[in-house]
């Protein structure tokens, strides 16, 4: 029983609370509809403005305000025009007067030209001459007008014209359901016009001697200063003191006290309320010593009501309205929020390509074409005997004894007489005679078979290379998928939470003196670490591989180094620097290679590439024959090899779709070579994939391993397999490449293989570029120094990878 008390307590807690949050929602809605939708924000605006003047007798607001309405909410134009002539009227009567003949003016001349293009364009000029006609007509009923009148009758048109551009921006800015997600610079300060110009509506309402546009003006100041901080603020303050200043000139010195408050208050933002609040009475007091010590007291008044409305001002409002303020917390996760919903629709929509593509990939090949070889061996002699069936044993009479009694014996003496005839070579005289004593018309069988043969052969062959292509379509189809969802990934790479790591980094670094800003740590896996810093230096001088790197590298038990920085040329400026895993092997290289007879153009080409995911490729590619086509021909494969390979996909996919390309896009005879050499700085193993290449030497102390694979070159058949031979390397191996130019250049050498592996075994030094300019010198030494075709050695050193700073150990805090 008492249990269920203080439950029964907590659910009417929280009944009372959700009928709370239904009221508010139930009031917000109510106001909204009450305010924007029915027009009442409109209407009060218009009576307002109706009252508004400056100057003493200049009015150009009321008929600017109705001409934005006009053209933007035209609806609600006839309910404005009477709010505004209420407006006006309980100013004085001549003002009312002079505000109906204005706005019956404009509307004359809006319906006359309501038809015209572009009406946001003659609007304005509309308003002038809506403000200058009426405007004669007043002064001329008192007499013959003085030159400052007529001044104040061209500022009075000019100022409404300016207004309605200033009023065009402002009004849609109050919408509840405006789609901008920010508003800019010369928004702000349009709206800010439009507030102080409906503040000058109330100068003469006073509240126990306390003026309300004072009020209203200082609650507005303290409210964009809380939110926009001091820009915002000094602002707000020197525009509505501005406009104020110019409604009545006795409050000049408003302008003053407006702007240092905002800029005051702006500064204090971080004491909260209180601290904007403060900033407000130091700059009201300050300013009523100044100006006159008699006005302190109601300036004080005015300050503290405002104060006061600020102070139970709720914090939701304040949250929406820094949504739209640029800088502001509020705003900045709206932008992040705006920009995390487009990188999932963008990675959402690349997910749906990269199932497509796979979708693809498998509708290429059906379960069908996968079936085991022999069953398809199987299918296909089936359907070869019965093509040849059909044509001799169907009209013999013995058919049923050979296909029903003795099926199986049959179709074995038939399948062998097949297999013969499929390798090309005649039956043998022991299957003839076992056929002839089973078959009464054996040589009509035999002589089918025979024509039968080659179109069976032509068939099978054709198929496979269909289904050979559509294996190959089908691979590319899935690399680009795969390629797609990765990056996918990539773009939805999330800012991931390791808190444990996270308070080491900034726990050591704070105890070395590094002044940390922000720690972005993306990713901890082995050998793929991704962690960004904003960091503060005096004087940067390599901090970050020098003394971070390795505190990282002792944190995460992995050797990190510095993989970007962007260092600030000022001091105590922001220095960015990212940090990734280190390799664990690097790799030198060095290359050597001359041109048929010492020309300048060598139909070899070479390339080294920096793949991704901890890749590094060397590629020889030799165009056949010598000179300018076929230097074309290798620098043509080599450069289709590197964009295909950078974009992720499958080196054995990159090299079909190589060989396609150049087999098909020219009736001419264009073929190459390519010797590919892909290795995996983690691990160390190596791929090699040769086409119509030369072999390779590996280099591993006093022992030689040669790697060597059998391929055409590319572009003389579209349908080949590639194949690939992995090796798996050691530190201080040395990789050695070559063109048939020095693989077959020794002259007089019966064992080119032996030589070679002599050569490179006698060489004194382990430097890769010394290796290829030894081994190209002893090649052309044979040759009595003629080079007798082009030449391109390209030699390569695995290292393990040594860190050029060791790890720091990171600052733990000892055990009190």
């Amino acid at each position: 029983m008492m249990d269920s008390i203080p439950r029964l307590e907590s659910e009417a807690i929280g009944v009372n609370k959700n009928l709370l949050q239904r009221f508010r929602k139930w009031m917000s809605s109510q106001a909204t509809s009450l305010l924007f939708e029915k027009g009442w924000l409109f209407y009060i605006v218009g009576f307002l403005l109706g009252r508004a003047i400056i100057l003493s007798v200049v009015s150009p607001f009321a008929v600017a305000f109705l001409a934005t309405i006009w053209f933007i909410h035209k609806d609600k134009a006839p309910k404005v025009m009477l709010a505004v002539l209420a407006g006006s009227l309980s100013f004085s009567l001549v003002h009312g007067v002079f505000i109906t003949l204005a706005m019956i003016v404009f509307i004359f001349l809006a319906a006359l030209f309501k038809h015209a293009k572009k009406q946001q364009v003659y609007i304005p000029l509309f308003v002038f001459l809506s403000t200058l006609g009426p405007r004669l007509f007043v002064y001329s009923a008192t007499g013959q007008l003085s030159s400052y009148e007529w001044m104040l009758i061209v500022v009075e048109g000019v100022l409404g014209a300016v207004l309605v551009l200033i009023f065009m921006q402002s009004i849609p800015l109050l919408s509840p359901n405006r789609y901008k997600p920010s508003l800019k610079n010369e928004e702000i300060v349009c709206m800010i016009i439009l507030l102080a110009s409906i503040l000058t509506g109330t100068i003469g309402w006073e509240f126990y001697d306390a003026s309300v546009e004072q009020i209203l003006s200082r609650y507005f100041v303290l409210i964009l200063a809380f939110v926009g901080g001091a820009a915002i603020g000094s602002t707000v303050g020197v525009v509505a003191g501005l406009i104020l200043s110019l409604a009545n000139v006795a409050n000049l010195y408003q302008m003053s006290l407006l702007a240092f408050s905002g800029l005051l208050g702006g500064l204090l933002k971080e004491g909260n309320k209180i601290g904007v609040s403060l900033g407000l009475l130091v700059g009201t007091f300050l300013v009523g010593i100044y100006v006159d010590v008699g006005t302190i007291v109601p300036s004080l008044i005015e300050t503290s009501v405002a104060i006061l409305f600020f102070i139970l001002t709720p914090a939701s409002w304040f949250k929406k309205l820094s949504r739209y303020i640029p800088g502001t917390e509020e705003h900045t996760n709206e932008q992040e929020q705006y920009l995390q919903k487009v990188r999932n629709v963008t990675a959402k929509r690349v997910e749906q390509f990269s199932d497509v593509f796979e979708a693809l990939s498998k509708s290429f090949i059906s379960s069908e074409e996968f079936k085991e070889e022999d069953i398809q061996d199987r299918r296909e002699t089936d359907y070869f005997l019965s093509q040849v069936t059909e044509k001799t044993c169907q009209t013999c009479f013995m058919k049923d004894r050979c296909w029903e009694q003795q099926f199986d014996k049959t179709y074995s003496l038939m399948e062998n007489l097949k297999d013969d005839l499929a390798e090309g070579n005649e039956p043998s005289h022991k299957s003839i005679r076992e056929f002839e004593n089973h078959c009464v018309k054996s040589k009509r069988v035999i002589d089918v078979m025979k024509e039968e043969i080659s179109s069976f052969e032509a068939n099978k062959k054709l198929k496979k290379q269909v289904f050979e292509s559509k294996r190959f379509v089908a691979d590319q189809l899935q690399g680009v998928s795969e390629v797609m969802e990765d990056f996918a990934n990539e773009i939805l790479k999330e800012r991931q939470h390791h808190e444990k790591q996270e308070m080491q980094i900034i726990h050591t670094l704070k105890n070395m003196g590094i002044d940390l800003e922000k720690l972005d740590i993306y990713q901890l896996d082995k050998g793929n670490i991704d962690i960004e810093m904003t960091l503060s230096f005096y004087d940067y001088h390599g901090e970050g591989a020098k003394i971070i790197a390795p505190v990282l590298s002792d944190i995460l038990n992995e050797m990190v180094i510095v993989k970007q920085e962007e260092v600030s040329p000022f001091p105590n400026g922001y220095c960015y620097l990212a940090f990734g895993s280190a390799k664990e092997y690097v790799i030198d290289t060095g290359i050597a290679n001359a041109a048929k007879g010492g020309g300048l153009i060598s139909g070899d080409s070479y390339t080294t590439i920096e793949l991704g995911a901890g890749k590094y490729a060397m590629a020889i590619s030799d165009g056949m024959g010598n000179g300018q086509r076929a230097s074309e021909e290798s620098k043509e494969t080599l450069r289709l090899l590197q964009q295909i390979l950078q974009t992720g996909i499958p080196e054995k996919v990159a090299i079909k779709s190589i060989n396609s390309i150049l087999a098909l896009r020219t009736t001419d005879e264009m073929f190459a070579t390519l010797d590919l050499a892909v290795i995996n700085m983690h691990n160390a193993f190596v791929r090699f994939l040769k086409i119509g290449s030369t072999p390779s030497f590996i280099k591993r102390g006093e022992e030689m391993i040669k790697v060597e694979a059998s391929n055409l070159p590319m572009g003389i058949i579209q349908e080949f397999d590639v194949d690939i031979v992995g090796e798996q390397l050691k530190s201080e191996d040395i990789l050695i490449m070559m063109s048939d130019g020095i693989f077959d250049g020794p002259k007089h050498i019966e064992n080119t293989d032996v030589w070679l592996k002599r050569k490179i075994r006698e060489m004194k030094t382990d430097d890769p570029q010394e290796i290829a300019d030894l081994l190209l010198e002893e090649v052309v030494r044979t040759r009595s120094g003629a080079i007798e075709d082009d030449m391109t050695v390209v030699a390569a050193k695995i290292v393990k990878n040594t860190p050029q700073w060791a790890s720091i150990p990171s600052y733990t805090e000892k055990a009190q």
